[in-house]
């Protein structure tokens, strides 16, 4: 019986006498079924677990995903549940219940002043006032200096 073997990338069983093997400098063989699995792999350097079409995604996602619950989608919303205001009881509710109301009440409107009525006069500047602060540019900061060295006489030995 003749060996299958499984694409490196994807993760499928290749055909006997379909794909390619593609061996590096180094010794590893990879096997390939498609060129698409070629290309993905070997000129373009993508790693199976990133690529979401191969088996590999599939089982590093099953692996993530393990620990979370799954949540089956009925299709329906959940209805919201409406309070219901308590009956008042005798005594003692009445009260906080009177409470509760007026608290609810808004607060009273307040009167905006008519049109008719004179507006403060807008300032205008004084003398007294300092005038706006004008910009002012960076300092440009200076380069230090470099001293140069004298270099020794050459024909004198010390």
């Amino acid at each position: 019986m003749v060996e299958r073997k499984i694409c490196t990338f994807c993760g499928t069983e290749i055909e006997p006498g379909t794909g390619r093997m593609y061996i590096k400098k180094d010794g590893v063989v990879y096997n390939f079924c498609t060129s698409k699995c070629f290309k993905n792999m070997v000129v373009l350097g993508r790693v199976p677990r990133r690529t979401t079409w191969t088996r590999y995604y599939e089982h590093e996602k099953e692996i993530r995903m393990k620990g979370t619950p799954v949540e089956e989608d009925t299709g329906q919303k959940a209805k919201k549940v409406r309070k219901v205001a308590a009956k008042p009881e005798e005594g003692k509710t009445e009260e906080k219940a009177e409470k509760k109301l007026e608290e609810a009440k808004p607060a009273p409107k307040v009167e905006k002043p008519k049109a008719d009525e004179k507006k403060p006069a807008i300032k205008e500047p004084t003398k007294k006032d300092p005038p706006a602060p004008k910009k002012t540019e960076p300092a440009k900061k200076e380069k230090p200096k470099v001293e140069v060295k004298p270099k020794p006489a050459e024909g004198v030995k010390g």
